[in-house]
């Protein structure tokens, strides 16, 4: 047990002013004042208070007189706190933390628990549509930093008593507001005890990469294999349809986009896009995203199948073949384009904004251009990686891009060095690292696909109709 709180108000200020360093801390601000002719003081981050709630608190305080205050901190609390938000604390330790958190704590000479007044604010972006996560159609609102905004914004979507927001906090250090959001009645009751399990049993820290740190926390195992186990949004349209589909979403504070548990394939490949057209163009939407996909780990190896046999090309597409001079082998071409794709992401993120279009022409023309007449690569070459590079945003997820780039790769090395059978090779071994993925949960990468079940994949495919049901009228 921690350290418990006194009732001499002396002995409690003496333990927080050294244990928040408070001489130090410019931020933390420690008043001492009277309360009804006792003494008494408060303790709160600049910066984190809404100086309005503050101050009204304040006047209601100093309006109590002796006769008016009572003897147990819990009757002031029940009887006459004018403010919602307070909880009674006398954990020394989770004070601190409460503190450090932004809530203001009053304490009053004789009581032995301290009042936590909940009157945060914190600075924060607006809420708006993301960057990231477009919408074709739809609510243009996203998720924002602040975990108490997030969790509002799917409250608004659904208004269920079933919805359930538990409140984790994880990090010895960054004590980080975690926030578990399900259905009651369509949640995996045995997945969401184990994910409990596993949030209560982690030993950081802090969470200082956000979702990503929580991500390996709560996933240590199988880190070579690429394929993403989690999915992320931003949007609070697919974060709600997530949850009433019987997903875990997680919240982290101090991050704009939330993660959703457990995921397969497909689930990582699906979009609230899909949902906002008619059932047949979003069906078509959902087809071309699967085959871009395939084509984009495909494309290029099977292009340097062919070229390594000439004889299995049609006639009437002898044109994929290269025409010009060949003065650099075509896998090293296609690795370095791989690798030079990548290299201009990292230039475009830490571009300056004012030189992002010169820079952008000035790429282009060295790239392109340039490059083919310097020898250095062959035009169809430079076609089929600017496909790829292109294509690989039509789905959603960064981990699903990479990890398809990475198979890529892997077939392309073994399809210059074995031929037929390095490409064979290749494509059998990324289906061997989804076959034996598994989600957080323990369940098949690949359901419904692997197990088989006809229902559901025809669901994951198939843009299919809303269902409702018409009463009629008596």
């Amino acid at each position: 047990m921690g350290k418990k709180l006194s009732t001499s108000l002396e002995e409690n200020q003496k333990y927080f002013q050294n244990k928040l360093r408070i001489e130090k801390n410019f931020d933390i601000i420690s008043r001492s004042t009277r309360i009804a002719d006792r003494r008494a003081c408060y303790y709160f981050i600049d910066g984190f208070i809404k100086e309005a709630i503050a101050e009204k608190l304040l006047e209601f305080f100093y309006s109590v007189t002796p006769e008016d205050l009572p003897e147990d901190s819990e009757e002031l609390s029940r009887d006459a706190m004018p403010y919602i938000e307070v909880e009674l604390l006398e954990d020394c330790e989770q004070i601190v933390t409460q503190i450090l958190s932004g809530v203001m704590c009053f304490f009053i000479d004789g009581y032995s628990r301290c009042f936590a007044i909940d009157c945060r604010t914190y600075p924060m972006r607006s809420v708006e549509e993301p960057d990231k996560d477009k919408v074709l159609r739809g609510s243009r609102d996203g998720f924002v930093e602040t975990v108490v905004s997030n969790t509002a914004l799917i409250r608004r979507r659904i208004r269920s008593p079933q919805l359930s927001m538990e409140m984790k906090s994880i990090g010895k250090i960054s004590h980080t507001d975690v926030v578990l959001v399900y259905m009651e009645d369509r949640v995996d009751q045995k997945f969401l005890e184990q994910l409990k399990d596993r949030m209560e049993r982690i030993k950081t820290d802090s969470l200082a990469m956000n979702q990503e740190s929580l991500a390996e926390c709560l996933y240590p195992h199988k880190w070579y294999n690429p394929f993403p186990k989690f999915k992320y949004t931003e949007r609070p349209d697919t974060a709600a349809a997530e949850i009433l589909d019987g997903k875990i979403v997680l919240l982290t504070d101090n991050s704009p986009a939330v993660m959703i548990l457990p995921v397969s394939m497909f689930d990582v490949m699906e979009e609230a896009d899909d949902f906002y057209f008619p059932p047949v163009t979003g069906t078509y939407l959902r087809l071309t995203r699967l085959a871009i996909a395939l084509l984009t780990l495909l494309l290029t190896p099977g292009w340097l199948l062919l070229l390594q046999n000439p004889q299995w090309i049609p006639p009437e597409f002898s044109f994929i073949q290269i025409s010009g001079e060949v003065y650099v082998p075509v896998i090293a071409q296609l690795l370095i384009l791989e690798f030079a794709i990548d290299g201009l992401k990292l230039a475009a993120i830490n571009t300056p904004g004012m030189l992002t279009t010169p820079l952008s022409v000035i790429a282009g023309l060295v790239v392109g251009e340039f490059a083919v007449k310097s020898g250095w690569f062959n035009a169809e070459t430079m076609l089929y990686m600017a496909f790829v590079a292109i294509a690989n945003y039509t789905q959603a997820s960064y981990e699903l891009g990479y990890a398809l780039k990475f198979m890529r790769i892997l077939i392309l090395i073994l399809t210059a060095v074995f031929g037929l059978a390095g490409y064979m090779t290749g494509i059998l071994i990324s289906f061997l690292s989804m076959l034996f993925n598994r989600t957080v949960s323990g369940k098949s990468y690949l359901y419904p696909l692997i197990p088989f079940d006809r229902k559901q994949l025809a669901r994951r495919i198939f843009r299919k109709r809303i269902a409702y049901e018409v009463h009629d009228s008596e």
